[in-house]
């Protein structure tokens, strides 16, 4: 029986413990995730999904804000254990803690690429083909230990977030499992530095598009949606679009087809159909609706 500290926080991290929790040879002596939130306009204390399956499970849960305290450190020190899985817990783990038992942390990218907060949005930003779960050894640096394993998958041309998100859990659980039972510190790869790429925290401004780049901006509409999602200067939000095509150059912002389908709005390269659109303060409707209410015909700018 494996004896194991999980740390982790969003629904990423709660399949893979539920996936621990189910294993007959892995007890889950103790649960470390970020504090409750508020969340919505009434901003209703909200605790993370990893806590709420920890608390079905009974599993004792622990929430420190600052997981480098003295204090948390010595916490995590008194709880015996043979292996710290990390997922998705948006704390770095002191010196401390990572000399306690080996850390191994499940990084939702092939690393050394996309080290960091967004790797699932940055592969779909980057129009990459290919994404996978890295699991490594954890160490002082962000994402930058030794690879122990690999698990990847093909990305489809039009996949969105959510759809990538969900297949890259599946094969996260699957590759935590496999790990715990195989792990061999001495097989470890270590990450090439010359290759390494880095991702940011997604910030609402991110979802700002110019109709500059057509697939550039599907590839954003595939990373953002549902959030941030995508908008233009005035505040319309492009709930729903295809890329019509790559190639042609024109007026950025033009609508220059009108069908029953949606309206093709040209880019200064290539175009976009677009679905659905969202002006602020209002309900989602089709394009051809709010062109209708908007009065704009084939020639104007989408604004």
């Amino acid at each position: 029986m494996t004896r194991i500290i999980f740390m982790g926080t969003p629904e990423y991290a709660t399949q893979i413990l539920r996936t621990l929790v189910e294993a007959n040879d892995v007890e889950v002596v103790a649960v470390y995730t970020q504090p409750d939130k508020p969340v919505g306009r009434k901003a209703l204390l909200t605790p993370p999904s990893v806590k709420v399956l920890a608390q079905e499970k009974n599993i004792p849960i622990y929430q420190p804000s600052r997981l480098r305290d003295q204090d948390t450190i010595e916490e995590v020190l008194n709880i015996p254990c043979d292996l710290i899985i990390v997922a998705a817990y948006g704390q770095i783990l002191p010196k401390a803690i990572l000399d306690y038992v080996p850390c191994i942390n499940l990084h939702a990218s092939i690393l050394p690429n996309y080290r960091g907060a967004s790797p699932i949005q940055q592969s779909l930003l980057n129009d990459d083909k290919t994404s996978g779960v890295t699991a490594m050894w954890m160490d002082e640096g962000l994402d930058t230990g030794a690879v122990i394993k690999v698990a990847s998958l093909t990305i489809a041309p039009d996949e969105m977030v959510e759809s990538l998100y969900i297949r890259l859990t599946h094969i996260a659980c699957d590759l935590t499992l496999d790990v715990i039972r195989t792990w061999d510190q001495k097989t470890a790869m270590v990450q090439e530095e010359l290759k390494a790429s880095h991702c940011k925290k997604i910030s609402k401004t991110d979802g700002l598009i110019t109709f500059d780049n057509a697939r550039e901006i599907h590839n954003r509409y595939r990373a953002f949606t549902p959030w941030p999602g995508i908008f233009i200067e005035s505040g319309l939000k492009i709930k729903s679009l295809a890329l019509e095509d790559d190639e042609s150059v024109g007026n950025p912002g033009e609508v220059i087809a009108i069908d029953g389908t949606g309206i093709v709005i040209q880019c200064t390269k290539g175009s976009l159909r677009v679905i659905t659109l969202q002006a602020p303060s209002k309900q989602e409707t089709s394009a051809i609706a709010y062109l209708n209410g908007k009065r704009l015909v084939c020639g104007n700018t989408l604004a």
